[in-house]
């Protein structure tokens, strides 16, 4: 469908995308400290399932649970013992009071949000989990998770604040302060939806530039149009170098998963990085998702 408008709507995205742009000089520590959890991804990609997670629960497991979602939803039910730690600007003011000899489990609406979160506190040493797909697409599919909701609020306990260098703990801080820049444009959390790239997409519009993480031969079967391919895994970061530093980077995997960690990486080293809602779409994140959309992909 054309949109008679689609130059002036083009042009706002365009400016209010590039609010910020790339960031300055990156610390050596900072590079140093991303480039090393690309390098030694763990097995699991620091996620666990989500009916592993529900049995955890259940089984009475002494979990340190966040839940990133907003205190209104909340409220309305969340797993037994999570704690509120609303993603936002303010996130970096809980980093004293997270455990650093436990593994911490976040979970978000759809795992996005996560596992930006995720790789984050694992920069900053943390040992930190996502839940697969979320609350809206995990938690909530997994057969009896009723039984381990509850509406009470919970607090943190008293810990051991961990280690975090300095410089990696403001370079967390400068990331979440820049969600307030983007609070009200296009790339809201760090993320562009299915609908805004592709009208980017089809108008061939030169100030961004995509890059799918998803396996090679996925990538093979077919990608969004102009994509190009850094595989999801131990080493990409050697690619990383490749990747222009004067665009707007677009990151999409499969559900938007491993795409919201490659986006923390990515913008800790000072690129100006957004995932794609949903990824390229499979029938577990339905209805979110490029193929989930109804639009195309190249060979």
């Amino acid at each position: 469908m054309k949109i008679k408008c689609l130059p002036l709507i083009l042009a706002l995205i365009i400016c209010v995308g590039l609010i910020g742009g790339v960031a300055g000089a990156v610390s050596d520590v900072v590079e140093e400290t991303v480039m090393n959890y690309f390098a030694n991804l763990p097995a699991d990609n620091s996620m666990i399932k989500q009916d592993l997670f529900v049995e955890k629960v259940k089984a009475g497991e002494d979990l340190f649970i966040l839940d990133i979602r907003q205190p209104d939803v909340y409220n309305e039910g969340h797993i037994k013992g999570a704690i509120n730690v609303p993603w936002g600007p303010a996130f970096p003011e809980c980093l004293d009071k997270l455990p650093a000899d436990r593994t911490i489990y976040v979970y978000c609406y759809t795992a996005q949000t996560a596992n930006q979160t995720v790789a984050l506190l694992n920069f900053a040493g943390f040992e930190a989990k996502s839940v697969r797909f979320g609350w809206n697409l995990g938690i909530t599919r997994v057969p009896g998770y009723e039984d381990i909701v509850e509406t009470k609020a919970n607090d943190f306990s008293d810990v051991t604040p961990a280690e975090i260098d300095p410089e990696i703990r403001d370079a967390i801080e400068e990331y979440y302060a820049g969600l307030a820049d983007v609070k009200d444009t296009m790339f809201k959390n760090y993320k562009i939806s299915e609908d805004v790239l592709n009208m980017l997409v089809e108008a061939e519009d030169e100030s961004i530039y995509i890059l799918s993480i998803r396996q090679a031969k996925h990538f093979a079967e077919g990608h969004i149009p102009g994509a190009v391919n850094i595989p999801w895994g131990k080493g990409m970061q050697e690619s990383f170098g490749s990747l222009p530093e004067d665009k707007k980077i677009v990151v999409y995997c499969y559900t938007g998963q491993t795409a919201g960690q490659t986006v923390a990486g990515l913008r800790m080293l000072g690129y100006d990085a957004v995932s794609l809602n949903g990824g390229i779409g499979t029938p577990s994140n339905k209805p979110y998702g490029w193929l989930n959309k109804g639009y195309e992909v190249v060979k």
